[in-house]
């Protein structure tokens, strides 16, 4: 009898934990404004690299903007200035760099660099699923993308997943790391979208296993 009743107050003990961790309102990361149409990156910090896209406006000369992809000697070719490197620059410094070499050619030119495509930096254009998941990947960021997408990219979730423990990793503009709750089971269970948050490029997403 007494280890029947130590049995009964353990399950009770996991029931109650269980339904504390999902009982609370999530912790949600704030809107990023990444819908179908729309998308942002942080990369102030970011260094260009082979294959990225920058978009370089040359103010009140147009002729001189050009959408270029960095090419594989991390060289881009600008109307006037010709081949100049773009890989392992920010877009400030390359727009620096610009315009000093167009002084020769414009009075007081004003450029403007925006990276337009990010392929060159996994880190960033990508989004990671660990854990009790069918395959650990790392997935092509696409605007749009949905914490569903990614998992089900990587397979959905295993059987033995506490899916409702999935927690979302995202980087900061002070260079650390969020930690955001992500209810997995909710999603693919019950069509509760409320934790189904837009990703960001290097989101990583992390589904843990049950305790036995």
């Amino acid at each position: 009898m007494k280890g029947l009743k130590e049995l009964v107050i353990g399950s009770l003990v996991l029931i109650v934990a269980g339904c504390a961790s999902d009982g609370g309102p999530p912790n949600l990361p704030p809107p990023t404004g990444l819908g179908a149409g729309e998308a942002s990156v942080l990369v102030d910090e970011y260094k260009m690299d082979v294959g990225d896209v920058v978009q370089i406006t040359v103010w009140k000369n147009p002729d001189l903007s050009v959408s270029e992809p960095i090419r594989p000697d991390g060289m881009v070719a600008v109307p006037l200035v010709g081949d100049i490197m773009a890989a392992g620059l920010g877009p400030e410094e390359l727009a620096t760099n610009i315009e000093k070499k167009l002084r020769n050619y414009v009075k007081n030119p004003n450029v403007t660099v925006v990276l337009t495509g990010l392929t060159g930096h996994q880190f960033l254009s990508r989004v990671k699923v660990t854990g009790s998941v069918g395959s650990n990947t790392a997935i092509d960021f696409q605007q749009g993308m949905t914490v569903l997408d990614a998992v089900l990219g990587a397979g959905s979730v295993s059987l033995y997943a506490d899916a409702n423990r999935t927690k979302l990793h995202r980087r900061t503009e002070e260079g650390g790391t969020e930690s955001y709750d992500i209810r997995l089971k909710d999603i693919l269970e019950n069509g509760d979208m409320t934790t189904n948050v837009y990703l960001m490029p290097g989101d990583i997403i992390t589904v843990p296993e049950r305790s036995f």
